[in-house]
C-alpha cells in the first residue's frame, strides 16, 4: 500500500511492508524522498514521524544540491578518468585491431578502431571496469566471508541508478555498483561489507548498525566521504 505526504515542498512516498521499524532514505541525485513503514501504520503516524525529520530531510536534500556531479565522458583526447580514486588522463589510439584499455602511472590508453562511436567506447571502456573490479572483488569476498563467517553464493557487477550495492538474503547473492572502480579501493571493500552483512541482518536495523560498528568500525568515515565524492552523470 502507498500513500504520499506533502510538507511544504517536499514529497514523501509512504510505502507500507513488512517491517519493524520505519525507514526514513534521501535518494540521489535529486533528493527524492521515501518512508517505509510497518503494514498497519496509519497515515497521520507516518506524517507526525516526517515532521520529526523534517530538518534531516532538508540536509540531505541539501548536500545532494551541493554534491558536485561528473561531466559526461566524450572519450577523447587528454579527458579526465578517475580508477581507483586517482585522476587520469585519457589518450586514444586509433588503430584496425582488437579495442582494448591499457594504465600506465598517469594515464589511460584506449585502442580503438579507427571510427569507433561513442557508445563504442564507452562499453569498451566498461568492460575494463568490470575486470578492474573482478581482479578486487573475489579476494574482498573471500577475506569478510571467513570474519563474518557468511557464504556469499554469488556476486554481479552492474551500473545502477540509486545505490552502490545490493543484497539478495535469500539467495546468498550480492550486486555491486560498476561506477565504485572510480573511487578509491577502500570504499569499495566498505560497501562489499556491507552487503555481506546483510546476509546476516537482512534490513537496516539497530543490529546493522551494532554489526557494522563492531566488523567496520570506520564506516561512517567511509560512507561520508563515498557519498562526498563526484558522482557520475551518466550514473545519476
Amino acid at each position: 500500500m502507498k500513500d504520499v505526504i506533502r510538507l511544504d515542498n517536499i514529497t514523501i512516498a509512504v510505502i507500507r511492508k513488512g517491517v519493524k521499524h520505519v525507514h526514513l532514505t534521501v535518494h540521489p541525485p535529486d533528493g527524492r524522498v521515501t518512508l517505509v513503514a510497518p503494514e498497519n501504520t496509519r497515515l497521520d503516524v507516518a506524517r507526525a514521524y516526517a515532521i520529526s525529520k523534517l530538518r534531516w530531510i532538508r540536509d540531505q536534500q541539501a548536500m545532494l544540491a551541493r554534491q558536485e556531479r561528473e561531466t559526461d565522458r566524450q572519450f577523447v583526447e587528454r579527458e579526465s578518468h578517475f580508477v581507483w580514486g586517482r585522476r587520469h588522463l585519457l589518450s586514444v589510439v586509433e588503430e584496425d585491431v582488437k579495442p582494448s584499455v591499457r594504465r600506465s602511472h598517469r594515464d589511460i590508453i584506449l585502442s580503438v578502431r579507427p571510427g569507433s562511436s561513442l557508445q563504442k567506447r564507452a562499453e569498451i571502456m566498461h568492460e575494463w571496469h568490470k575486470q578492474l573490479l573482478h581482479d578486487e572483488v573475489p579476494r574482498m569476498i573471500a577475506s569478510w566471508e571467513a570474519k563474518l563467517d557468511v557464504k556469499v553464493s554469488g556476486y554481479y557487477l552492474q551500473r545502477m541508478k540509486t545505490k552502490w550495492g545490493s543484497c539478495n538474503h535469500a539467495m546468498g547473492r550480492i550486486r555491486i555498483n560498476t561506477e565504485l572502480v572510480k573511487k578509491p579501493k577502500d570504499l569499495l571493500e566498505y560497501v562489499v561489507v556491507h552487503e555481506m552483512l546483510h546476509l546476516l541482518e537482512p534490513t537496516h536495523n539497530r543490529r546493522f548498525v551494532a554489526l557494522l560498528d563492531t566488523f567496520y568500525p570506520s564506516w561512517r568515515h567511509a560512507r561520508a566521504e563515498l557519498n562526498a565524492l563526484p558522482l557520475s552523470a551518466e550514473l545519476w
